[in-house]
């Protein structure tokens, strides 16, 4: 799951989290989001690294049209959903208690001929690979899933096996703490690892990393 801090207190950011809605615009569509912070918490809100994450996507560095796409700890479904807009095959996972939830704001948010083109599937790192093709995806997304520091042994297993040598992934996250920078270190033990984006608005960082072997640009 999108698993991220949070802070009691007020504020607009902290009321838009406890908000039943999330509304965005990407690829030319108003995308409304169903939230639940109350019955799935972290998971079901829609977090800043994944708006900048899709915003980056929009800009069109990444040709995704008729890529096959993976999104870990998908939550709202924002980042798969803008994905499949962009033209992308999106596999959107998660765990098994987010899924519903997940598979509702896909639906309602995706024309029907482009339903097909976007699977939510559930995935817990590290566990559920083998329902997976191992290296089958041209790119593997994730916002806001370097958190908690258990998991991510279990995330780079499951980065590892997604993996081909030509599968890009990008990774959008806020820098917190220092287990963030542990896990970037693990991170570049496995894979070429390179800062593409940073919105200093939101202090969002996005990171490209690939196989160590390949060094290609997009």
């Amino acid at each position: 799951m999108a698993l991220v801090p949070y802070e009691e207190g007020g504020g607009w950011g902290a009321r838009q989290l406890h908000s039943p809605w999330a509304t965005h615009r990407f690829a030319s569509r108003t995308i409304r989001l169903r939230q639940d912070w109350r019955g799935l918490g972290v998971a079901a809100v829609v977090w800043d690294a994944a708006v900048v994450l899709c915003a980056y996507l929009e800009m069109g560095v990444v040709d995704l049209r008729d890529r096959s796409v993976i999104e870990l700890g998908a939550g709202t479904g924002l980042l798969g959903i803008v994905a499949t807009l962009l033209g992308a095959r999106v596999t959107i996972t998660d765990r098994a208690a987010a899924l519903e939830f997940l598979e509702s704001n896909v639906q309602a948010n995706l024309p029907p001929e482009l339903r097909p083109r976007a699977v939510v599937k559930e995935l817990t790192w590290g566990k559920d690979l083998g329902n997976f093709p191992p290296g089958a995806f041209d790119f593997i997304l994730g916002a806001d899933i370097v958190y908690l520091e258990e998991t991510f042994a279990e995330l780079l297993q499951t980065l590892d096996y997604l993996c081909s040598e030509q599968t890009v992934i990008l990774l959008s996250c806020r820098i917190r703490y220092e287990r963030d920078h542990k896990f970037l270190k693990m991170l570049r033990g496995r894979f070429s690892v390179s800062e593409v984006h940073y919105d200093s608005s939101k202090d969002v960082h996005i990171y490209k990393a690939q196989r160590a072997s390949r060094k290609d640009d997009f």
